[in-house]
């Protein structure tokens, strides 16, 4: 099957690594693996090869690529599986590409690619004041301005990070599943945690989104992603909406942005 216009977007994060395809504007679909630093370029081939096939696709098939990576080390096992398997070098985000948005940082080239990411496709999407949460192996709070400046943030543990601890450090507690639990008030133990995690969480996400409103003179919408972002969505009282494919969507605009300064095939 010949496919025009296949971009191939690819989002490294510390604990899962994001695949989506886009054919023109649209989301052909996407994948989510999870991030493991001693897999090969060809392991991450073979297993991105078996996905793409349930779309009758392959990766010979696309066109061009774009990665956003906060795990340094799998950058250039990503950049060679591009290369060897597609033929092309990908663009990356990072320090010199065109994003069209200033980042109002001490340092710009601290901030993770993910948040600048989800920061541009937000504000393409409602060109006003946003936050951007997202759940992730950290949960971040970003802050976008009315002339669409990247302001700063806020970054949390995540909450598979503040379940974990628990399970590590308290020695008579056992590894729970994270659901919402039925009662704030648990009736065992594991019922405890889970109302701890899950209702202490949303508590400590509606407390900085109240406090990052509260400093600024506009009236930001409040945007979440991220893996846990519905869980998390459902109870809280200060996320506007839930948009799963944000970061997807901001790497094809960066991709958009970047596309006729850079060669692909």
């Amino acid at each position: 099957m010949s496919v025009s216009n296949a971009l191939l977007v690819i989002d490294i994060g510390n604990t899962n690594v994001v695949f989506g395809v886009y054919r023109n504007d649209t989301l052909v679909n996407h994948w989510r693996l999870s991030t493991v630093l001693q897999k090969t370029v060809d392991e991450y081939a073979m297993l991105l090869e078996s996905l793409l096939s349930f779309e009758k696709l392959k990766l010979a098939d696309m066109e061009s690529a774009i990665i956003s990576c906060v795990v340094p080390p799998l950058l250039i096992p990503f950049q060679m599986m591009c290369c060897k398997y597609i033929g092309i070098q990908p663009i990356v985000v990072g320090p010199g590409i065109k994003t069209g948005m200033p980042i109002l940082y001490d340092n710009p080239q601290e901030v993770g690619a993910d948040r600048i990411v989800n920061a541009v496709a937000g504000y393409e999407k409602y060109k006003k004041a946003l936050i951007v949460v997202d759940f992730g192996t950290a949960t971040t709070f970003d802050y976008v301005t009315p002339k669409g400046e990247y302001a700063g943030g806020a970054i949390a543990p995540g909450v598979m990070i503040s379940l974990e601890a628990l399970f590590v450090r308290a020695s008579k507690l056992p590894r729970v599943e994270l659901v919402k639990p039925k009662d704030i008030i648990g009736k065992n133990t594991v019922g405890a945690m889970q109302a701890g995690i899950v209702y202490g969480y949303i508590s400590l996400v509606d407390g900085i989104v109240v406090r990052m409103k509260e400093a600024v003179t506009t009236k930001p919408h409040v945007i979440a992603t991220g893996g846990l972002a519905k869980l998390i969505y459902g109870e809280s009282q200060s996320l506007d909406e839930v948009d799963e494919f944000l970061t997807l969507k901001g790497l094809k605009i960066l991709y958009e942005k970047n596309k006729e300064y850079h060669k692909f095939k």
